[in-house]
C-alpha cells in the first residue's frame, strides 16, 4: 500500500496559517511580478476565479467581491511545507517526496491488521494541530490509485481527510466516478483523444484492451493503465530526488546590459545550487536561457540557450555560478532587450557518489568549497535568505554608518506577506 500527502491549496493555506481571520474568505496568491492568479482557495474558485486570470482584470470581472491577494512568497511556502513533510517522515516507513505539497509513503510491511484509516486520519489531523496546514491523504496499492484516493479525500468531507481504496470494489466504485482527465499521468493531449472515443472516466479506460492502450499511448499510457487495475508500476525512484532543476523569473522591466542581466542570472544559479544540496545531488551540466518579450513587435527578438559541462559534477555555489556565467557569455547579444532568463542544471547524481576527473579535480579545493556552501546555508537558514550573498549578485552597499546593506529582489511583490518563520525581523508582532 501506498500513501500520498497533499496540502490543500498550498500556497492560501501557508497565507492563512498567520492570517486566520482570511479561513472561509476568497483568497488568491499571484504569480511572480503579481501577473496573474496561480493559486485559489475554494471560496475563490466557488466565485469562477480562474486560473491563470491577470490580476489587474480580477476588480473587472468581480467588481465589489472582498477577494484577498497575496504576492508569491516561496521561502515561507518552502519552510511550511518542509515542517509538514518532516512530520510526515517521522511517521512512515519509507517517504519520497513529490513536490513542494505533495508526498508518497511506502506502507510495505505494515501489519494485516493495520488501520490504514485511522492512521491516515490521525496524521492529518497532527499536521493540522503542529503547523496549521490542511493536508489530504489517499491510500491505495499503487500511488496513481493513492492519487484518485486523495482526490476524493480532498473533495467530499465524510472522508475526514483520508480516503482508502484497499479492496477491488472500491477500487472499481472510485474510477467509475472518477474523470479521464484528472487521472495523474493522462495530460491534456491524451484527454482530449479519450474523450473523443467515449472514454470519459478512468473506469472507461481500465475497460479497453492493453494492446490498444499500448499502441496509442505508448509506455507511459500503458503503466498509468497498469497502476489504475492496481498493478505497481512507477519506480519509487521517480519520487525522490528531481533529475532537473530550474529557476528562471520574468522581469518588471526589460534589461539590455550584460552587468545587470549577468547579475540576475547569477541569483537564478545559487538558488539552483542551493536546490541541489537540499537534496543531495550534483550537477555535469549548467544551462543558461534568455528570452526577449515576443509581444513587443517592435523591438528585435532574439532567444538564447548556451551549456557548460563540468568535468567533476557539483553543487557548490562558486562552481554553478561561474559556469552560469560562462554559458550567459555565450548567447548575449548586445541591442536586445531582455524580459526572461533561467538557469537549468542538469545530468543530475548523488553527492555521496561522484565520478571526479583525472585532470580536472582537486580534492583539497573540492572539499574546501564544498565546507563554504554548507556554513553559507547555515548561517542563511538560521538569520534569513540572503544574509550573506555572493558579490556577483544584486547587492547594495549600506548606506551609513550601521545601516545593513539590502538586497534588491528583482521581482515585483506588493502584496507579499512576511517570512514568519525564517528571518528574525519578519517575526510576528502581537499587539
Amino acid at each position: 500500500m501506498y500513501a500520498i500527502f497533499d496540502c490543500d491549496n498550498c500556497y492560501v493555506s501557508c497565507e492563512r496559517v498567520f492570517r486566520p481571520d482570511l479561513v472561509g474568505r476568497p483568497v488568491v496568491v499571484l504569480s511572480n511580478n503579481d501577473g496573474c492568479v496561480v493559486a485559489r482557495s475554494r471560496e475563490a474558485k466557488a466565485m469562477g476565479v480562474k486560473e491563470g486570470t491577470p490580476f489587474y482584470q480580477l476588480a473587472q470581472l468581480f467588481p465589489g467581491a472582498d477577494i484577498t491577494a497575496f504576492s508569491s512568497n516561496y521561502e515561507l511556502y518552502g519552510d511550511l511545507t518542509l515542517r509538514v513533510m518532516n512530520i510526515i517522515r517521522d511517521s512512515a516507513p519509507a517517504f519520497f517526496r513529490y513536490s513542494i505539497d505533495e508526498a508518497f509513503v511506502s506502507l510495505q510491511g505494515m501489519p494485516s491488521d493495520f488501520n490504514y484509516k485511522q492512521w491516515g486520519e490521525d496524521l492529518s489531523k497532527k499536521i493540522l494541530k503542529w503547523t496549521g496546514m490542511p493536508v489530504s491523504v489517499g491510500i491505495a496499492p499503487t500511488k496513481t490509485l493513492a492519487k484518485c484516493a486523495d482526490r476524493y479525500a480532498k473533495d467530499y468531507p465524510g472522508y475526514r481527510k483520508c480516503c482508502v481504496i484497499d479492496t477491488d470494489e472500491k477500487r472499481v466504485k472510485a474510477l467509475l466516478g472518477f474523470p479521464v482527465g484528472r487521472v495523474w499521468g493522462i495530460g491534456r493531449r491524451s484527454q482530449a483523444r479519450l474523450e473523443e472515443i467515449g472514454v470519459k472516466t478512468a473506469y472507461d479506460f481500465t475497460m479497453k484492451p492493453r494492446p490498444w492502450v499500448r499502441r496509442l499511448f505508448h509506455l507511459p499510457g500503458e503503466r498509468t493503465y497498469l497502476e489504475l487495475l492496481g498493478e505497481d508500476c512507477v519506480p519509487n525512484e521517480e519520487m525522490s530526488a528531481k533529475k532537473t532543476i530550474c529557476t528562471s523569473r520574468s522581469f518588471p522591466g526589460m534589461i539590455a546590459d550584460f552587468t545587470t542581466l549577468r547579475t540576475h542570472v547569477t541569483n537564478d544559479a545559487v538558488r539552483c545550487s542551493e536546490k541541489l544540496r537540499q537534496q543531495h545531488s550534483a550537477c555535469a551540466l549548467v544551462s543558461v536561457f534568455i528570452d526577449s518579450n515576443h509581444f513587443r513587435d517592435d523591438l528585435p527578438q532574439y532567444g538564447g540557450w548556451g551549456s557548460v559541462p563540468l568535468l567533476t559534477p557539483a553543487n557548490d555555489v562558486q562552481t554553478v555560478v561561474q559556469a552560469a556565467h560562462d554559458a550567459l557569455q555565450k548567447i548575449y547579444r548586445e541591442g536586445i532587450q531582455y524580459k526572461r532568463a533561467g538557469v537549468v542544471v542538469s545530468e543530475l547524481c548523488s553527492d555521496g557518489e561522484i565520478q571526479t576527473d583525472l585532470f580536472d579535480y582537486d580534492a583539497d579545493e573540492y572539499a574546501k568549497r564544498r565546507r563554504l556552501s554548507a556554513a553559507v546555508d547555515r548561517i542563511n537558514r538560521i538569520n534569513g535568505r540572503e544574509t550573506i550573498v555572493l558579490g556577483s549578485q544584486q547587492y547594495t552597499a549600506p548606506q551609513g554608518k550601521g545601516k545593513a546593506g539590502s538586497f534588491r529582489d528583482a521581482i515585483k511583490h506588493d502584496f507579499r506577506s512576511g517570512n514568519y518563520t525564517t528571518r528574525w525581523q519578519d517575526l510576528l508582532r502581537l499587539e
